[in-house]
């Protein structure tokens, strides 16, 4: 027979205070609760991981030569890496940290863009003026694509429709159709695109110019030109103010972008076009990630070192974590 055990009356909320601290403990120390950023360190051919709870870097991971872009598969359970300087995509296995395979992603590649079927990968191959087009199942490349001078930004629409590749030294945007993996139209921008993302509904296209110091919004359907933002942050030279990462939020109300040697992240209304904000990061800032749950933004800065963490919601910067030398690329897996 089991006797039940009865504490005394005034014994009992230690006990309870006790276990609730017990369990929180256990939470807070549990690895798979927080979110991770993976940060590619172009200088030292690494990964350093930030545990986005403790705001620390938790691991650092040896990888091909020069990583620069980076993407998770849509499970995340792949990480995908440009090692550029290596003329290869390497896939490594997120829950092991470890690179199960290597593709044949032609020359230099830099970045880099998934479709919605989760297969193919679509790189830009800065050296050779291609796109190439891999089966990342079969790791069969299935089409190199002619574009412009120095392929640079990858994006594929939502819906899977159009590939859209940057070209820096042709200063166009190039639409592959991806149903016949071929060259559809192109579209003239400012000087030296460098980065593309579609909105989350595909209607719209937005695409930084470095060295135009704009950002163009386009309407996917027409191809026409929505809007051309430019950027003025008080003390800071035009020359300085270098548009390239760019970040959607899910609600389609803010857009992000980072301002390169402007050592700024501009906040844009996604509604009306307006910039709202700029807000100080570190030196050189290049790409941008959003946590899962939109609550923080990372920024790269690759002169600097470091990793800017951005509270999205008051606008400011919550702490600069350190990582390798010149940081590019950078994703959060949950």
């Amino acid at each position: 027979m089991h006797r039940a055990l009865i504490y005394p009356a005034q014994l009992r909320p230690t006990l309870l205070c006790k276990a609730l601290a017990l369990g929180a403990a256990l939470l807070a120390a549990d690895p798979a609760a927080a979110s991770i950023a993976w940060v590619s360190n172009e200088k030292d051919n690494s990964l350093s991981l930030i545990d986005l709870q403790r705001l620390e870097v938790i691991d650092t991971l040896p990888v091909g030569q020069r990583p620069r872009g980076l993407l998770l598969s849509h499970d995340n359970r792949l990480l995908y890496i440009c090692a550029s300087d290596s003329d290869r995509v390497q896939v490594m296995d997120v829950a092991t940290r470890k690179i199960i395979k290597e593709l044949p992603s032609g020359k230099d590649p830099e970045q880099f863009a998934l479709h919605p079927n989760d297969r193919w990968l679509y790189v830009s191959n800065e050296d050779d003026a291609l796109v190439t087009v891999i089966d990342t199942q079969t790791s069969e490349v299935l089409g190199q694509i002619g574009v412009g001078v120095e392929p640079e930004g990858m994006a594929v629409s939502p819906d899977g429709k159009w590939a859209v590749n940057t070209s820096e030294t042709t200063n166009m945007l190039h639409w592959i159709d991806t149903s016949t993996q071929t060259l559809a139209d192109n579209t003239l921008v400012d000087q030296r695109p460098r980065f593309v993302e579609f909105n989350r509904d595909g209607t719209q296209l937005w695409a930084s110019a470095e060295i135009g110091g704009t950002l163009t919004i386009l309407d996917v359907a027409t191809r026409q030109v929505l809007k051309t933002l430019t950027f003025q942050i008080k003390g800071v030279h035009p020359d300085k103010v270098q548009p390239v990462g760019i970040k959607l939020s899910a609600d389609g109300t803010l857009a992000f972008v980072a301002l390169g040697p402007a050592n700024h992240v501009a906040v844009i209304d996604a509604k009306t076009f307006e910039v709202l904000d700029y807000l100080l990061v570190g030196r050189r800032v290049w790409q941008l990630a959003f946590t899962p749950d939109q609550k923080q933004l990372l920024a790269t800065n690759g002169v600097s070192g470091d990793v800017s963490v951005i509270d999205v919601e008051r606008r400011k910067v919550l702490k600069s974590v350190k990582v390798g030398r010149y940081p590019w690329g950078v994703v959060v897996t949950p």
